[in-house]
């Protein structure tokens, strides 16, 4: 079954990809700009290049798991709560 996604979800899977992107764009860029210098330098500067994108994906990746950690903690707060009124009803 599908999970109904929330707008915050969407919003971070949007920019995650979008994080990508611009790790692709800028490689390609640095990479083609600095080839004429030599391969191993287009290879560093395509790395360098990826480096801004890089970074952006780890943070909308933290924010994602943060998002699903608070889902789940909602989910067993809501479990402890019911076996605790059972518990005092039970008593």
């Amino acid at each position: 079954m599908l999970k109904k996604r929330s707008a915050y979800e969407r919003l971070i899977s949007l920019l995650q990809g979008a994080s990508w992107a611009l790790v692709v764009i800028g490689a390609t860029i640095f990479f083609t700009t600095l080839y004429p210098l030599g391969f191993f330098t287009a290879l560093v500067g395509a790395f360098l290049g990826s480096l801004a994108g890089l970074f952006f994906v780890v943070v909308f990746e933290i924010a994602q798991q943060q998002s699903e950690k608070l889902e789940e903690v909602k989910k067993q707060t809501k479990l402890l709560e019911r076996l605790l009124d059972e518990k005092l009803s039970n008593n």
